[in-house]
C-alpha cells in the first residue's frame, strides 16, 4: 500500500464487555474521516486483537472498556504487541477509566485516552495528528 494510503484502524471490544455503541460511533467517525476500520465485536481476547490488527496491518489499535479491566486489557495487548515486535501498531482507547489510571496507562505504552465527553472530532483530530504513515 505504501505511504500514501489511508490510516488503518482495528476498533476492539476486548473482554465480557457487552456494550458497543460508542465503538461503533467511533468506528464511523473514523470512516467517514476516510480512514479504514475494522471493528472486531463483542468479546474478544487480546490475542484475537493483536492478531486481527496485524493481519489487517492496522497502524493503531483503539479499545473501548467499559468493564473496568482497563490495566490488565490494555497491558495485555502493548505486552502482546511487544512479544510479535509489531510495537509500531498504536493503541488508544475509551470508556470508563478513571482518571487516576489515565497516567499509568500512558506511562506502560497507551498512547491517548478518551473519556466519556471525548468527541469523535477529538478521536479523528487525535488519530490524523499522531497515527498512522504520514505521522510516523
Amino acid at each position: 500500500m505504501g505511504v500514501s494510503g489511508p490510516i488503518r484502524v482495528v476498533i476492539a471490544k476486548p473482554g465480557l464487555d457487552g456494550h458497543d455503541r460508542g465503538a461503533k460511533v467511533i468506528a464511523r467517525a473514523l470512516r467517514d474521516a476516510g480512514m479504514e476500520v475494522v471493528y472486531t465485536g463483542l468479546h474478544q481476547t487480546p490475542e484475537q486483537i493483536v492478531d486481527t490488527a496485524i493481519q489487517e496491518d492496522a497502524d493503531a489499535i483503539g479499545l473501548s472498556i467499559l468493564s473496568g479491566a482497563h490495566n490488565t486489557l490494555f497491558a495485555k495487548v502493548l505486552e502482546l504487541l511487544r512479544d510479535r515486535e509489531a510495537e509500531d501498531i498504536k493503541v488508544f482507547g475509551g470508556g470508563i477509566i478513571p482518571e487516576d489510571d489515565i497516567a499509568p496507562l500512558k506511562e506502560n505504552g497507551v498512547a491517548e485516552i478518551f473519556t466519556p465527553g471525548a468527541t469523535t472530532r477529538e478521536v479523528v483530530e487525535w488519530i490524523e495528528g499522531n497515527v498512522g504513515r504520514l505521522a510516523a
